[in-house]
């Protein structure tokens, strides 16, 4: 999710937004009146060198959430490796987050789709950084359509990225570990819709269900081995990856406003939050956490999951005239 339009800092006051289409001030400050309660901190929230040692494997890490994953994990530490399809954008972001935080962060090209590239990957990690302690699948696709209009192709597309390409990581580094005996946690990025299920996205919402089972039976499965499986579903997050996306497909913010309506913290989540979680996760202070789905949504799934939560939207002087007429009700 993208932050849209242009944002002009005020003296004293931090970011103020407004959103222009032309010349014209559509809304300032997107975000909900509550969001107030729920601001977001944006510092690390562990301590310092709590990865120092530590190797981190990261697909999709040249972008958005991965690359927001990365940075922490590098500041807090860690040697990273990130991995995806376009290797030039991969070292574009090593790069940068090396020259940041000091520490190494190496570059693999990719494509998850592939299982003998993945099985290379897999061997180039070990090769340069070691056995990972860290495992972040990440990597993924999605587009919106319309299920009667999806060709076999199309579904084949998504399953392959997401399904496949997250058994095909995390068969083939899991083997590595349990043949060195050695322990490492794996983190999977899925979605809210993975459990409820969605319409018009039904390639993806299928294949985030199979990996969260996948994840779930593997924490069961290969506790024995030291390996642990933990899964956050995001909700809609800020990243500068969608931006352009975004402006170009919401240029007065509607849907940004519609989606914060239903986000009772009354905000998106951002890139900093979410690699927060991610990092504790995968941090030695939740080596007792196992199997877990994490939501990371801000509320949304509770709201849009509750009959009668549309509800809120009742004012004072209605629920008075409600209560008066069930006092009136015979038998209350």
């Amino acid at each position: 999710m993208a932050m849209l339009g242009r944002v002009f800092l005020t003296r004293g006051q931090g970011p103020r937004r407004f959103f222009s289409y032309g010349t014209k001030i559509l809304y300032q400050n997107l975000e909900a009146f509550q969001s107030k309660f729920f601001p977001p901190l944006r510092k690390p929230m562990l301590p310092p060198n709590s990865f120092q040692g530590k190797v981190a494997f990261i697909t999709g890490g040249g972008t958005g959430l991965g690359k927001g994953m990365t940075a922490l994990l590098s500041s807090l530490g860690a040697q990273c490796v990130i991995a995806s399809r376009k290797i030039d954008v991969l070292k574009d972001t090593a790069e940068q987050i090396s020259s940041e935080t000091g520490n190494k962060v190496h570059a693999v090209q990719c494509d998850v789709r592939d299982p003998e590239m993945v099985q290379n990957t897999v061997l180039e990690l070990i090769k340069v950084a070691g056995h990972p302690d860290i495992v972040i699948n990440n990597a993924a696709g999605n587009f919106i359509s319309p299920t009667e209009r999806l060709s076999p192709n199309a579904w084949k597309t998504i399953t392959d990225i997401v399904l496949n390409g997250t058994a095909y990581v995390t068969l083939e580094i899991g083997k590595q570990l349990i043949k060195a005996q050695k322990g490492a946690a794996f983190l999977a990025i899925t979605t809210i819709y993975a459990e409820s299920g969605s319409g018009f996205v039904v390639p993806s919402a299928s294949a985030k269900a199979g990996v969260e089972a996948m994840n779930k039976s593997l924490a069961a499965e290969w506790g024995r081995y030291g390996l642990r499986f933990n899964v956050i579903q995001p909700g809609p997050i800020k990243t500068k990856k969608t931006k352009g996306a975004f402006s170009r497909l919401d240029p007065t913010g509607k849907f940004e406003k519609e989606m914060i309506d239903r986000i009772p913290c009354g905000r998106l989540g951002t890139t900093e939050e979410l690699a927060n979680l991610a990092a504790f996760l995968c941090s030695d202070y939740a080596s007792w956490i196992n199997g877990a789905v994490i939501r990371f949504d801000g509320g949304e799934e509770a709201f849009i999951s509750g009959e009668f939560n549309s509800l809120r939207k009742v004012t004072k002087e209605q629920w008075d005239t409600i209560e008066g007429l069930i006092r009136k009700t015979k038998g209350s």
